[in-house]
């Protein structure tokens, strides 16, 4: 009898891998969800809901706005000379001109304190992206980085090769203009403190960092700084690196610690050392209270103001349009996940 060989002794074939996923209910969207149905009065009561909640967050947020009092004054045009009128780039760069310049300034209305002083620019463009790279965020927080300079360039270091702390151009271009009040010529107090974000200074900014070799190459940019302050305590530095993301922007200077009274005659004394006019830039002085919505600014309440109105008219036209062309609503037995709540068909 001869040999025979089953094809069931042969070696089993390998078993192909399936590309289909593992079933599960998560994988194939099969979870409870909730698939609501737009009816008439649901659209209608959405809208309406919408506009009764905003509008009166508008109003409130209008009437905050207008309880602030602001104060601004541009100065980088009156405070150049007539003879220098013509050629402002010439004087702000002198280092012989007499850039004082003394304005005075009524109140409005009655200023609670604190009255915030801030400094506003215009057509400066601080979120250009040469110019927000040009840090050194390492150095500002540690002393044993001081030499870490990798994105200053051309702020790194001296002619002779010592390293700029802080380095950049952030820093190198640091507001240098100067402000001060008096009323009846009693000097008003300027309160300096607190005006950087706390979380900047504690790890932001060390506090065993010192600044070197700061403005002392051939081309100037803005204000000096003390040698002999760490950092983390150099306030008007920290507010002015927080770069601003929009070309007009303000900064906080200080605060008045007082009461302004309507119709006071406020005497500033400004330093226009600010160079603004190579780039035809605007300066302006502006001292402000605040509310629960902080600054002034109509655009918060008027954009709650357009939407709540916008959608209460819209309920309104969808009450009319159903009330003149009504639609019977069809069944809702006969949606899919209603015939396959489980998903599987």
């Amino acid at each position: 009898m001869g040999d025979s060989t089953s094809p069931s002794d042969g070696p089993a074939e390998p078993r192909r891998k399936s590309k289909k996923p593992k079933y599960s209910r998560f994988t194939q969207q099969e979870l409870p969800a909730c698939k609501p149905l737009l009816t008439p009065m649901i659209v209608v009561t959405t809208f309406a809901l919408i506009g009764i909640i905003f509008i009166p967050i508008g109003l409130a947020s209008l009437s905050a706005s207008e309880q602030v009092v602001e104060i601004v004054y541009q100065y980088d045009v009156d405070c150049i000379p007539e003879q220098s009128q013509n050629d402002k780039v010439a004087f702000i760069q002198s280092s012989v001109t007499n850039k004082t310049c003394t304005r005075t300034l009524t109140v409005p209305r009655h200023m609670d304190g604190p009255v915030h002083i801030y400094y506003e620019l215009d057509n400066f463009y601080q979120n250009h992206r040469r110019y927000v790279k040009s840090r050194s965020d390492k150095q500002l927080r540690s002393k044993a980085s001081e030499k870490v300079t990798t994105n200053c360039a051309p702020e790194a270091t001296t002619s002779d090769g010592s390293v700029i702390v802080p380095c950049g151009l952030i820093a190198w271009s640091l507001f240098n203009d100067t402000y001060s009040f008096a009323i009846d010529s009693k000097t008003i107090e300027v309160n300096k403190k607190n005006i950087a974000w706390q979380s900047d200074k504690e790890h932001k900014f060390g506090n065993n960092v010192y600044p070197k070799n700061f403005q002392m190459g051939g081309l100037i940019g803005g204000a000096k700084l003390n040698a002999s302050i760490p950092l983390s305590e150099q306030e008007d530095l920290i507010v002015w690196m927080r770069t601003a993301a929009l070309p007009k922007f303000r900064k906080l200077y200080g605060r008045i610690e007082m009461d302004l009274d309507a119709n006071d005659q406020i005497t500033v004394t400004i330093q226009n050392n600010y160079n603004t006019y190579s780039f035809e830039g605007k300066k302006k002085l502006v001292l402000s209270t605040t509310s629960w919505i902080g600054g002034k600014n109509d655009f918060l309440g008027t954009a709650y103001l357009t939407v709540g109105s916008l959608c209460l008219f819209l309920a309104m036209a969808f009450i009319v349009l159903y009330l003149l062309k009504p639609r019977t609503l069809g069944d809702p037995s006969y949606l899919s996940w209603n015939r396959n709540p489980d998903g599987h068909y």
